[in-house]
């Protein structure tokens, strides 16, 4: 496989782990109940972060001559997480929803890790990884400052 082929998959991957986010995310916001409006608002936040680095990912992998994925990651453990959050809100605590959201974090953290471990990443695809898993971080120390305040 060649070194654009390679970034292009790594890239693609995570565009996927950005779809879950955004599909977990959305759906989380819209169960909310109306007295959680504090968790709607970081939700809503946290989807259209993971839309901007999934546009910013997909514009390199289009620019890489392929295309960007639209799916979501098919080991399908982050995905039925996300879509157990409705369950979550309707019979369980927020503290219990907040350490769902924060497994999906994890998640994420885990597969920007593994891109940047990955030697095949030109320097200027590093930085804007490196930059969005920053960023990411900061969203899930959000999460987790919330579950620990429940």
């Amino acid at each position: 496989m060649s070194r654009n082929e390679q970034s292009v998959e790594i890239l693609n991957d995570l565009v996927k782990i950005n779809n879950d986010r955004i599909e977990g995310y959305e759906r989380a916001s819209k169960e909310a109940r109306d007295e959680d409006a504090d968790l709607k608002s970081t939700f809503s936040q946290m989807a259209a972060e993971s839309r901007q680095y999934k546009q910013e990912l997909s514009e390199k992998v289009s620019q890489m001559g392929a295309e960007p994925e639209t799916g979501t990651r098919t080991d399908g453990k982050i995905y039925r997480m996300w879509m157990d959050v409705k369950a979550m809100f309707t019979g369980s605590s927020r503290k219990a929803v907040l350490e769902n959201c924060e497994f999906g974090e994890d998640a994420a953290q885990r597969a920007y890790e593994e891109a940047l471990n990955d030697s095949e990443l030109s320097p200027e695809l590093r930085q804007i990884v490196s930059r969005q898993q920053q960023s990411l971080r900061q969203s899930h120390d959000t999460i987790k400052r919330m579950r620990d305040s429940e």
